[in-house]
């Protein structure tokens, strides 16, 4: 690691610039990666993220003080010369390029290479210095084919037509993208999300994904995918299924959901009634 850079357990440091990226406990200038809690925290004096990312702080955090940094563009601190470059995670995630001292160091916070219709696809970026996130990093990790689990998330529920089937996923990024995909693999039917996933759908809707039909409903219908946002389980007579799980359980919402990018839409990460359901995809 160069001179200038320094890992500490609360975030890596940039020694010129006297910031901080991803940093987990307060700090005046932090530089952040995306909205996810484990990068993401309010109370920094100042942040700089991707204009997606600083919506995302604020309705999860309340972050008012941010500068918007567009993909691509240059921003200078100290000597050092800063860039955001699409990672490919979640909507508005970026790898943080470094030049300073004759050296480029990218950290790249969450990243993944496969396709994603709910945000920009990951760039690779020429550097001398690569500090990735490693968390499917062992070999051990190699996940099935997207469209083929979706496949299998839809031959469950057409399977048991007198029952619904419930996903759970976070709340930001794989819900909404499970309802992209579901969409793409042609299920038009209506998807029942969770109340608390109201808020951050509305959000994605912001910057291109549109969510229509939606209507207040008590409970999912048999034959239905619903979006859940908790990891405690619900009783059968709730249960429904494509999208994520919270702490809490308002009311369900029903999201007939159609991309303002691309033919309709919708997304999430899974879990099933059905014992042939597979776990998930990355």
């Amino acid at each position: 690691m160069p001179h200038w850079i320094e890992p500490h357990p609360t975030g890596i440091y940039v020694r010129p610039a006297d910031a901080w990226i991803d940093p987990s406990v307060p700090q005046e200038r932090a530089l952040v990666t995306h909205g996810h809690a484990d990068h993401a925290r309010g109370g920094h004096g100042h942040v700089w993220a991707t204009e997606e990312t600083l919506a995302i702080m604020a309705l999860r955090y309340g972050t008012a003080s941010g500068t918007a940094v567009p993909y691509g563009e240059e921003i200078r601190m100290n000597g050092v010369t800063i860039s955001y470059v699409p990672a490919g995670h979640v909507l508005g995630s970026a790898q943080i390029l470094l030049s300073h001292a004759g050296e480029r160091v990218v950290v790249t916070g969450d990243y993944k290479r496969r396709p994603d219709p709910t945000c920009k696809a990951f760039e690779p970026v020429p550097c001398d210095i690569f500090v990735t996130e490693a968390t499917f990093g062992l070999p051990v990790f190699r996940h099935p084919d997207t469209g083929s689990e979706v496949d299998r998330l839809l031959a469950a529920l057409h399977a048991h037509p007198d029952r619904c089937v419930l996903v759970g996923a976070y709340a930001l990024g794989k819900a909404q993208r499970l309802i992209c995909e579901l969409r793409a693999r042609g299920h038009h039917d209506p998807i029942h999300i969770h109340g608390a996933l109201e808020r951050m759908c509305a959000l994605y809707e912001q910057f291109g994904i549109a969510w229509a039909n939606c209507a207040r409903r008590p409970a999912s219908p048999p034959g239905t995918c619903a979006a859940a946002s908790s990891s405690r389980p619900h009783p059968p007579s709730t249960t429904a299924g494509a999208a994520a799980c919270p702490t809490r359980s308002p009311p369900w919402r029903r999201a007939g959901c159609a991309s303002a990018s691309a033919p309709a839409s919708a997304m999430s990460n899974f879990r099933s009634s059905s014992p042939t359901m597979p776990t998930g995809t990355s």
